[in-house]
């Protein structure tokens, strides 16, 4: 048990970080409003879950214009979904 205990990343143990990347390894990419839409988060609160996965080097993003608007699409990197996965599998395995 300790074993699995120890495959659990501490990055995925806020709901909010486990729903970005929830999110983010099912869709291509999701843009900073829809994921707060979806996680119904504040913009301060969604920011700093993102910055926080950004220094992990779990997503990166892409900032773009739209219509003179500022957008920025993030996406789960190869390393996030591998580590996004592991955890996922760790969880799966104590519930057994």
């Amino acid at each position: 048990m300790k074993e699995l205990l120890n495959k659990l990343d501490k990055a995925f143990e806020n709901r909010v970080r486990l729903g970005i990347m929830s999110a983010l390894v099912v869709n291509d990419h999701l843009d900073f409003n829809a994921l707060k839409d979806l996680l119904g988060v504040t913009d301060g609160n969604l920011a700093s879950h993102l910055k926080s996965l950004e220094k992990s080097k779990y997503i990166t993003y892409e900032k773009e214009f739209q219509d003179r608007k500022p957008n920025t699409k993030y996406f789960a990197t190869q390393a996030g979904k591998v580590a996004f996965r592991n955890h996922i599998n760790a969880i799966e395995q104590l519930l057994k």
